[in-house]
């Protein structure tokens, strides 16, 4: 039964906790945010997705190019100035001979993609297409119809409807994508990249959150027990931030290995037979950039989760100070899993570029597109920038607050603790 101690206990938990400017803060902010990275989410998905793609639309003969022009002329997708396509026919070409001729501009972008459609399309509606960008859902979902409502038009030009004709009918179209790059040789390019990105964006994005608040509570664990006290008796604080760091980014690193080597044996051997269409081509190259991307970033955030333990004396009051990091993981996280239709637009690229979107937007760019070697360039000196900068002053962090105790520190003091030379 409740007496009146335990009353005032309720009263005073009640009192202290419904009307805490921790709890009205949250309370506030926590819808907000989640508005607010759905919004996000939505202008990700919607920015330049494809507004202003050209696209050419190769035909087997005269006719069915004609046919195609009909059709996409009635389409909204051209109506509305979306999209901008033009009309050829192969000409007695194949479709890697005819994408060859124009190679330089798909991969200058003033031509975002090549539709061919050979003749056994008529029979099968297998279509080619052949893009620096070759698993663009936006793109494939705008003109399918239209292509399938050519296709069914010219099947039916001088036949009766028999029971194939009615599963052809009912067939959809199906791209085959053919990936064009400056270096290398047109080749088909299945699912497995595509799938490869979301690998490398996921494992970054656990591995971020998992190894970073493991830390933060290891910190918040020894400074709440006065342990650290202790070290520091024989270590400074510069000293024992560092060690916790690499030893936890080593720790991390090995088995961010052990998770990767499975994709490198599929890729690289023949020991899986894996359905063409999820073939992984995987480099060498692109799995050291990825382990270097992956170290780099380890080292930013958990500098960042040291200096946040560092802050507080509770796994509790820490929560608070978590959601600026989680906005600084999440927001990237968003714009790389959205890249799939929209990995050559300029906000891709651009966030390729900037400090802690490119720690997770780079890697999947490169599974999924060829990516020019100065991006590449500019995002490795822009993250290591961003390592030594942010390790300095979570530094400077935790070396005040790991000893400061008995009073929750605020933005105020965490502002003091910059200035602290």
């Amino acid at each position: 039964m409740l007496n009146r101690r335990i009353l005032v206990i309720l009263k005073r938990e009640i009192l202290t906790r419904l009307f805490s400017k921790a709890f009205i803060i949250m309370t506030l902010l926590i819808p907000l945010f989640m508005f607010g990275i759905i919004g996000f989410q939505v202008f990700v998905n919607t920015y330049e997705s494809d507004h202003g793609t050209t696209l050419k639309i190769v035909a087997p003969n005269t006719y069915a190019m004609q046919k195609f022009q009909a059709a996409f002329a009635q389409a909204d997708v051209v109506k509305n100035g979306t999209y901008k396509i033009s009309f050829d026919t192969l000409g007695g070409k194949t479709g890697e001979a005819y994408t060859q001729e124009y190679k330089e501009k798909l991969l200058q972008e003033k031509l975002n993609g090549i539709f061919i459609v050979p003749e056994k399309a008529l029979e099968n509606k297998e279509i080619n297409y052949y893009s620096t960008n070759p698993n663009n859902p936006t793109v494939f979902g705008k003109v399918r119809s239209v292509i399938n409502e050519v296709l069914i038009d010219m099947y039916f030009k001088d036949r009766s409807l028999s029971k194939s004709d009615k599963e052809f009918v009912r067939k959809g179209v199906n791209f085959e994508s053919f990936r064009v790059t400056k270096n290398q040789k047109i080749e088909e390019e299945g699912s497995g990249n595509l799938i490869l990105s979301f690998i490398f964006t996921f494992f970054l994005y656990f591995s971020l959150l998992m190894i970073g608040t493991n830390l933060m509570r290891s910190v918040i664990e020894e400074k709440s027990s006065k342990i650290v006290e202790v070290i520091l008796s024989s270590v400074n604080a510069k000293e024992l931030m560092i060690g916790k760091i690499l030893g936890t980014a080593i720790t991390g690193l090995v088995q961010m290995a052990i998770w990767l080597i499975p994709i490198v044996v599929v890729a690289q051997t023949s020991l899986f037979a894996l359905p063409e269409n999820f073939q992984i081509k995987v480099d060498l190259w692109m799995l050291g950039y990825f382990l270097y991307n992956f170290v780099v970033s380890l080292v930013t955030y958990l500098g960042i989760f040291a200096a946040v333990g560092a802050m507080f004396d509770s796994d509790q009051d820490a929560q608070s100070g978590m959601w600026p990091v989680m906005i600084l993981i999440m927001i990237p996280f968003f714009i790389a899993m959205g890249l799939p239709a929209r990995g050559d637009n300029s906000l891709s690229m651009i966030t390729s570029m900037l400090p802690f979107t490119a720690l997770m937007v780079m890697p999947a760019r490169l599974a999924l597109i060829s990516v020019p070697a100065w991006q590449v360039l500019v995002s490795i000196v822009v993250n290591i920038g961003l390592m030594l900068t942010t390790f300095s002053l979570a530094g400077k962090i935790y070396r005040v607050g790991i000893l400061a105790t008995g009073k929750k520190a605020t933005y105020q003091d965490l502002v003091k603790w910059l200035k602290i030379k």
